[in-house]
């Protein structure tokens, strides 16, 4: 498939971009992929999952258009989707026309083109399965894996760099990115296991209680691990604390809203709010730990 991607538009060769453009779309990119996000979620928790049974239309034969509220929430999820490839399609050719690019940075947003368009049979798997929790969950993780692909090369667009640390504290960092990874899987299975089933009664993966107990204890190593590395950050004032502030920022807010929707018997606007914080959440802890890997060169003499 890689090999396809290269030599399918040759034109491309002789045509180039500038920086600023593509730092444009980058940004546009994750963005989009943010909206993507939010929209899945609320086709899951609005119990429109089903809303449309046939691929591309939403009815089968003459009537394309969707009929039904749930229809309309679920077709406009698969328009967002659409526009979702074309967003990464187009950052990939921009990536091929912007001359200044590293070499991995194409690679990336090629990778990130591949996952998308992955997703679509996903998606249409997932229907004809009558929303298997196990399709729904993947469905929704690689959506986090998009995201962390764009951020990346919304970083090397912008040249984002940050101080040196020692090779030590990166790791550090990367068992900080992967207690987040486990706090977002465990995070979908508490959704998962939860009351919102999309608009017929679907398989759970878990009980509830259990679930969400888990992710609970997911959230305090995160929290731990995290507080601790930046506990070494500030005492040696390097720049990655504002970084790390932000995630901070967002981890109090989602708990905030995750305790209030527990208490209020998960009203699905309020899960959904909590969702979208995950994304950011995924999105900060990305950056920061990309940061500490980002090292601003040396001052020449």
């Amino acid at each position: 498939m890689g090999a396809v991607l290269e030599t399918s538009l040759p034109r491309l060769r002789g045509f180039t971009v500038s920086l600023r453009t593509f730092r444009r779309v980058a940004l546009a990119n994750v963005l989009w992929l943010f909206v993507i996000v939010a929209s899945g979620a609320t086709v899951r928790l609005t119990g429109s999952g089903l809303g449309c049974e046939h691929w591309p239309g939403c009815n089968a034969g003459t009537k394309v258009l969707p009929t039904s509220y749930h229809g309309y929430v679920e077709f406009s999820n698969r328009i967002i989707s659409g526009v979702a490839l074309f967003v990464a399609l187009g950052t990939w050719l921009v990536a091929r026309a912007t001359p200044s690019l590293a070499r991995w940075v194409r690679w990336v947003a090629g990778t990130a083109v591949l996952i998308t368009l992955a997703e679509i049979p996903l998606g249409k798997i997932t229907v004809d399965h009558h929303l298997n929790p196990w399709l729904v969950g993947t469905h929704f993780l690689l959506s986090f894996a998009l995201l962390a692909l764009g951020l990346i090369v919304l970083l090397e667009a912008w040249d984002v760099r940050s101080d040196g640390v020692p090779s030590w504290v990166r790791r550090v960092g990367l068992v900080v990115g992967a207690a987040c990874i486990v706090l977002v899987v465990t995070g979908t299975l508490a959704t998962a296991a939860g009351p919102h089933s999309g608009s017929v009664a679907v398989p759970r993966v878990w009980s509830f209680r259990p679930a969400v107990w888990l992710h609970v204890r997911a959230t305090a190593v995160f929290g731990i691990s995290f507080a601790l590395l930046l506990a070494w950050l500030a005492f040696h004032r390097l720049r990655q604390v504002r970084a790390a502030l932000v995630v901070i920022g967002v981890l109090a807010a989602q708990m905030a809203v995750g305790e209030i929707q527990y208490r209020t018997k998960l009203p699905w606007w309020l899960v959904l709010t909590h969702v979208t914080l995950a994304a950011a959440l995924w999105s900060a802890t990305t950056l920061f730990v990309a940061l500490l890997w980002r090292a601003r060169a040396p001052k020449m003499a």
